[in-house]
């Protein structure tokens, strides 16, 4: 098998992706205007990739409104998408970092930087596959498109602006999760649980839609009364003084809620021991810590992508209102609609309310399709590994695309780093995807020299 990716190409994705790492590439409200509409920051990245794609031979064109941008070279009456994303997560506290996260800085064969993982390093990965490509001569019998991504971390607005603006493609991939590849993604259903408040009980416990919380403070009345309920449910908690007690759990990401112990819902089940309420009594009585949704809803699963997760990451007691927010991963052939409703019948007895926010429909391509066939025998030549095709309760663009699916750019055994401090990619691991996703690519989108 040819070597398709030289030296030369590796040392222009390393170079351009330090270019791209320097664009604090945050969403912030502040800059948001008419031409970036996720801020400043992110257009500046989404105009940095796109020079960079100029520079290296394609053709480029960015939305008068700033919602995408995208980079074509090639030609043919089909197009292969490569579907990216510029933003990222925001860093924390900078002191946590033991480099600067938007200087890219390489030390001991990792280069370190927000977006080093999640996505700048794989999306300048499968630019510069491609660009080794050219540099070898071979044709492109289709037009390769690359597609960039501005709100990936928040609601994907950016996609369904492009969506509506552009022809689908006919195949591709989304460089954002993890080898061999994702075949099958969950439904995503993320929404409110909304009842009565209460005057003799304030919470306020916040957290992301898609993390299993691992902390939950309180320090309210019947402090007493609630450490015992605790220590009746062998739920672990910490001292805080006058400050009252944290409840202790084990964050993961929502998708693998069942593998967590969520804080939130200890405090919780606690709370509901003490104070009279119906809201409570939903989570204590009912929900308790079944993060498969269960007790609530009956089993729903399916062969395809297996179980239902179900996470509550965050409850507001006020006098005027109770608030959760609920993280679903839908198994694929579930009918959504059929699960709300049912949903819906579950907590009206405890006085809550449905409120929707947010939906991401599933993806589902069939493993003998030619795109995931051809995708996972080049995946399987480079690297003898016969791991094979996997469905995920995540969420990735490839989702909003036709006939499109998730490829890399993380190798197994690859350390997860992605909206963690000190984000780093090795660069031989960097070197090892660029050299499948062009394996991939001459593979799907090139005629013989």
């Amino acid at each position: 098998m040819q070597k398709i990716v030289t030296e030369t190409q590796q040392k222009q994705a390393v170079d351009a992706l330090k270019r791209l790492v320097s664009k604090p590439s945050v969403h912030d409200d502040a800059t948001v205007s008419e031409t970036t509409p996720f801020g400043k920051g992110i257009d500046e990245a989404l105009t940095e990739v796109l020079a960079i794609a100029k520079e290296n031979g394609f053709t480029t064109y960015k939305d008068p409104n700033g919602n995408y941008g995208y980079a074509e070279i090639g030609s043919g009456d089909q197009t292969f998408g490569i579907i990216g994303h510029v933003d990222v997560v925001p860093t924390g506290d900078p002191n946590d970092w033991d480099h600067d996260p938007f200087d890219a800085t390489i030390v001991d064969g990792h280069i370190y930087g927000r977006g080093t993982q999640d996505d700048k390093g794989p999306t300048m990965a499968a630019m510069f596959a491609v660009k080794a490509l050219v540099d070898q001569g071979y044709h492109f019998n289709k037009k390769i498109r690359f597609i960039f991504g501005t709100d990936e971390e928040t609601l994907w607005r950016d996609m369904k602006v492009y969506n509506k603006k552009e022809k689908p493609i006919d195949m591709g991939i989304a460089p954002d999760a993890e080898f061999p590849l994702i075949y099958a993604e969950k439904g995503l259903e993320q929404a409110y649980l909304v009842g009565p408040g209460q005057d003799d009980l304030a919470v306020d416990l916040q957290g992301a839609f898609n993390a299993v919380p691992a902390k939950a403070h309180y320090n309210g009345p019947e402090l007493v009364a609630v450490k015992q309920a605790l220590d009746n449910h062998h739920f672990q908690y910490e001292n805080d003084g006058a400050n009252g007690i944290t409840v202790l759990g084990k964050s993961v990401h929502a998708m693998n809620a069942p593998a967590g112990t969520n804080a939130v819902l200890r405090l919780a089940i606690a709370l509901d021991d003490v104070f009279p309420s119906k809201p409570l009594d939903f989570l204590g009585k009912l929900f308790k810590e079944d993060a498969t949704g269960t007790n609530v809803l009956g089993n729903i699963e399916d062969k395809q992508s297996g179980h239902l997760t179900v996470n509550i990451s965050s409850l507001k007691i006020t006098p005027t209102e109770t608030r959760m927010q609920l993280d679903m991963r839908i198994p694929v052939t579930v009918n959504r609609d059929d699960l709300i409703e049912k949903l819906k019948a579950a907590v009206a007895p405890y006085d809550l309310h449905y409120e929707a926010f947010d939906y991401l429909a599933p993806l589902y391509v069939p493993t003998d399709s030619h795109l995931v066939k051809t995708l996972m025998a080049t995946y399987q030549d480079l690297t003898g590994d016969d791991t094979q095709p996997q469905i995920s309760g995540g969420a990735t663009y490839a989702r909003t695309m036709h006939n499109c699916v998730a490829y890399g750019a993380m190798l197994p055994g690859t350390p997860d780093f992605m909206h963690q401090v000190n984000e780093n990619w090795e660069l031989q691991s960097m070197f090892k995807a660029m050299a499948i996703y062009a394996e991939a690519i001459k593979r799907l989108c090139v005629d013989d020299k």
